[in-house]
């Protein structure tokens, strides 16, 4: 890792590229074909110019890099995302190294007061968990506005017009997504990387707090939750005509019973 021009206003550039990275292929083109270096669940690539860190989750943090770059550096990770996003979402922020100020951000401009690439890191984790929040929330929402209907026409019916297949199918999508964003929550928790640089913490609560994570996942929480209560209504909607659907089979069984017994030849002739 290099250092990067002092007292000169650079961008960062935050990118969700997609779900998550192929640990096999990330291995491969990462660190044997481009020589990148490992910090836990962080990758350092080399660059010509300015600085990329891609994180396993699927974000690519960029410092100091021209946008022809970047896009070269996009095309030569594309192979190595899960499920890539179909529209790209990037975040755009400044920053300038100065050795003789403190700490600060105001407007999106960041004033670092070193050159120490793991600096750029413990500020790489926090732009990294809010632009990963920000697709898990994109998802809950998208999730909830396209099956919000459920409610209307439970409300307006009394029952879902769906069949029980179609109740089963929703139910695994619904459970997906949240099984998806519950068992990826640790992303937001605060990163391994600090138990072994522990000095770095502090940008990186500043950060996050600027960032507005913990409201923000407060939010996602509420969401998920309105995904929970979508699943239980499913899963009551699902078991009331299953048991409809076998009360109309004893009724049938019994009437054919009753018939057998009153109408013994009848009922076959």
């Amino acid at each position: 890792m290099k250092a990067l021009p002092e007292k000169t206003k650079q961008n960062i550039t935050v990118a969700i590229l997609g779900r998550a990275l192929d640990k096999a292929q990330t291995e491969t083109k990462l660190v044997q074909d481009l020589g990148a270096i490992k910090y836990r669940d962080a990758y350092n690539i080399p660059c010509t110019d300015g600085e990329a860190w891609l994180f396993e989750y699927g974000i690519l943090v960029c410092w100091g890099i021209n946008e022809s770059d970047r896009q070269q550096l996009l095309n030569r990770t594309h192979d190595m995302v899960l499920d890539p996003t179909s529209a790209r979402f990037e975040e755009q922020f400044t920053f300038t190294l100065d050795g003789e100020q403190s700490f600060k951000i105001h407007n999106d401009d960041l004033t670092i007061p070193n050159n120490n690439p793991l600096t750029r890191l413990a500020f790489s984790h926090a732009f990294a968990q809010s632009s990963k929040l920000v697709f898990f929330e994109d998802q809950a929402e998208r999730v909830i506005s396209e099956n919000g209907f459920i409610a209307k026409e439970l409300a307006k019916t009394g029952k879902i017009p769906l069949s029980r297949n179609q109740v089963a199918r929703l139910r695994g999508k619904l459970f997906e997504t949240s099984s998806d964003i519950s068992l990826n929550f640790n992303l937001l928790d605060t990163p391994e990387f600090f138990w072994n640089y522990p000095e770095q913490e502090e940008y990186y609560l500043r950060l996050t707090k600027y960032l507005d994570l913990h409201a923000r996942i407060d939010i996602l929480n509420h969401k998920l939750s309105t995904i929970h209560e979508l699943l239980d209504m499913l899963a009551s909607e699902q078991h009331h005509k299953h048991s409809a659907f076998l009360e109309w089979i004893i009724i049938i069984l019994i009437a054919v019973d009753i018939a057998i017994y009153f109408f013994p030849k009848g009922f076959f002739f």
